[in-house]
């Protein structure tokens, strides 16, 4: 095969394993990586646009391919508050999402949130269970979306509230019935990502925490 596939959130956990992996699957001629920074990879298969995520219509017409991983995402610290946070997660990747279905990729894989939900009175599952339902109604032929529990992996920022939430998860996961919450590493979520846009069948397809594990 001589797929192409596109990358948002290279550069995050989850996302620079996406793009590691699929640098070295045999089924993908080109992958196509658009963010705020290099992700300092040097590739005969990567193709790099440092991009304006505030100015989509100046490169939309370069999300053309067969699949997109959405994996951007940030945090009410560094982006400074809520309404900054849902520019980044929810409008930047909607936004995107939105135009390379309407340049014609038919795959999307998406990493959400444990507890994501729309209608919650929380900002952070709010704002990912509003994204999640939004992109349900974009013209895609498989669209997967993936709710990690905690994400282990090696961070380029410290995050304490999420070590500590590490640490607990483990520890209160053990309880029966509480498995399905152990954490997950951030590779096996990429893998998983990947994975479902090779396995599902046309529609919109959802899996929770530990079913991510038997992708």
């Amino acid at each position: 095969m001589n797929k192409t596939a596109i990358v948002i959130g290279a550069t995050g956990l989850v996302g620079s394993h996406v793009l590691n992996l699929l640098l070295q699957d045999e089924r993908y001629q080109t992958v196509k990586v658009f963010h705020r920074r290099s992700t300092g990879i040097n590739h005969p298969k990567l193709k790099e646009h440092l991009v304006d995520f505030k100015n989509l219509d100046f490169w939309r017409s370069q999300l053309t391919g067969d699949e997109l991983y959405s994996a951007l995402g940030t945090t009410i610290k560094k982006a400074g508050s809520q309404e900054a946070q849902y520019t980044v997660d929810f409008t930047y990747q909607y936004e995107t999402a939105k135009a390379a279905a309407e340049n014609g990729v038919s795959k999307f894989a998406l990493v959400s949130s444990a507890g994501a939900n729309p209608k919650s009175r929380a900002f952070y599952p709010k704002l990912k269970g509003e994204l999640d339902q939004a992109v349900k109604e974009l013209p895609f032929e498989v669209i997967t979306i993936l709710r990690p529990s905690f994400l282990e992996g090696d961070r380029s920022e410290n995050r304490l509230g999420e070590t500590v939430g590490i640490i607990l998860a483990k520890m209160f996961t053990k309880i029966p019935g509480l498995k399905k919450y152990r954490p997950i590493f951030a590779e096996t979520v990429a893998e998983g990502m990947i994975n479902s846009l090779q396995k599902c069948p046309p529609g919109y397809h959802i899996f929770e925490l530990d079913e991510i594990f038997y992708l």
